[in-house]
């Protein structure tokens, strides 16, 4: 990810579009005979990280939902895809949209992705306010914006879902009002309590671990604003699935 902080939305589309049409190529290419995944995976990977920074940023979902290249070599080895033209229809008619939206925005369109809202008003607003903070941001003062949004937007999340009858503190200490951390932290344990949701609760606490170090980062640049915007819209996520709030109706 580059530091330059004199990149407009355009800019950063753009590059995340040929990131992206890399990305699909090599998927191809492993798929159709081409190189070992082996040898190309931490490419794949590395370049995926890549991609998540430049699309959060611009405020655009991925497309791709495989992780790694043997992600993707299970589902065309599964026999779904049996031939290479199948392959190759697949992963196009994968990435047309996204690389359809990121060629509207390096053109200066209006992005038409709406992310979908948790529910609760004023953490959604909070969410937003990151995602727009983090795509208009030009300097370290802005990135630390960024930060501080993230803030305000997990305590948003706390003080919606945190109830000290239900969710005793990890430590003892009774969380403040703002104290969102602690607040969340035991939100999770109790409700992703069991041995069952043990990866989903792993997974929760990085995510909001990460969220809280960055938003306290002063030495800000804009890949740690972008990972901030990511980790905390993780979070905000994952407690909105675990509260029913994506149930179907």
């Amino acid at each position: 990810m580059t530091s330059d902080e004199s990149l407009t939305t355009r800019d950063l589309a753009g590059r995340a579009r040929d990131l992206v049409e890399a990305q699909r190529n090599l998927m191809v290419a492993v798929a159709t005979g081409g190189p070992r995944i082996e040898t190309v995976d931490r490419e794949y990977t590395r370049r995926r990280d890549e991609i998540r920074a430049y699309l959060n940023a611009v405020g655009v979902q991925d497309s791709n939902l495989y992780e790694s290249l043997w992600d993707w070599y299970g589902k065309w080895s599964s026999g779904d895809l049996p031939s290479y033209q199948a392959r190759r229809k697949y992963l196009s008619e994968l990435y047309a949209p996204l690389l359809q939206e990121l060629a509207g925005l390096a053109a200066g369109e209006t992005p038409g992705v709406v992310r979908e809202p948790t529910g609760w008003a004023r953490v959604d607003r909070g969410l937003d306010k990151v995602r727009r903070a983090l795509a208009s941001a030009q300097n370290e003062e802005d990135y630390q914006a960024v930060g501080l949004l993230g803030r305000e937007a997990l305590i948003s999340l706390a003080q919606a879902v945190y109830d000290p009858t239900k969710h005793p503190s990890l430590d003892g200490v009774e969380p403040s009002e703002t104290d969102a951390k602690r607040q969340l932290e035991a939100y999770i344990a109790t409700e992703f309590g069991g041995v069952a949701n043990e990866a989903t609760r792993g997974h929760a606490k990085a995510a909001l671990r990460l969220a809280n170090d960055l938003t306290h980062k002063r030495t800000a640049t804009f890949r740690e604003g972008a990972m901030c915007a990511e980790a905390v819209r993780s979070v905000a996520n994952l407690v909105a699935i675990v509260s029913g709030r994506r149930d179907p109706e």
